[in-house]
């Protein structure tokens, strides 16, 4: 059994403090973190473009480097499918990370793109992707932790996950050390 954040208790979030940065609020987070897993494909996980840092799409893992499979409105409902976005949100900033060293030097997010592995009558799209949405507001504030987005319905996904997930975001200043 998958193992999830209860997002529906608010006694599980510590409030967005200014006095910490991206990076603490991160490590300050009570979530269990999924551990992710090689890719099937060919790509880089992100990539800098002037001060813009795309991410690849990324889906999501259990505590054991497993994907996290099934579909919306078949076996998993909304709720479910809510925390699963806010897992594949971990796995984007765990590759930022990775990448980068640090959130400290991602200024904000520009864009999410959100897609949901649903039944053709599931209708609950963005409600799904907010999982995603409101970790990254957690993270950077509601000024610069929420940008624009899409929130779409798939026939499918890879591996049959439910979630799959690509960002944009904005860079305050290019790390000194990158693994690009």
């Amino acid at each position: 059994m998958i193992k999830f954040l209860d997002t529906t208790d608010s006694d599980h979030f510590q409030p967005h403090h200014t006095n910490m940065t991206p990076q603490q609020r991160f490590e300050s987070l009570q979530d269990i973190m999924p551990v992710t897993a090689g890719s099937k494909g060919i790509y880089k996980s992100c990539i800098t473009i002037d001060k813009l840092v795309y991410t690849s799409g990324h889906v999501p893992f259990d505590q054991s480097g497993n994907r996290i499979k099934g579909r919306v409105g078949a076996g998993m409902d909304t709720m479910e499918a809510k925390n699963v976005a806010r897992n594949v949100g971990l796995c984007i900033l765990q590759s930022l990370v990775k990448t980068y060293g640090s959130l400290n030097c991602i200024k904000r997010v520009v864009k999410i793109l959100g897609m949901v592995n649903a039944t053709p009558d599931f209708a609950q799209h963005p409600i799904v992707i907010n999982g995603c949405s409101e970790l990254f507001r957690e993270i950077w504030g509601e000024d610069l932790g929420v940008g624009v987005r899409s929130a779409v319905g798939m026939g499918s996904l890879p591996d049959n996950v439910p979630v799959e997930i690509e960002a944009i975001f904005e860079l305050d200043e290019l790390p000194q050390t990158q693994n690009l």
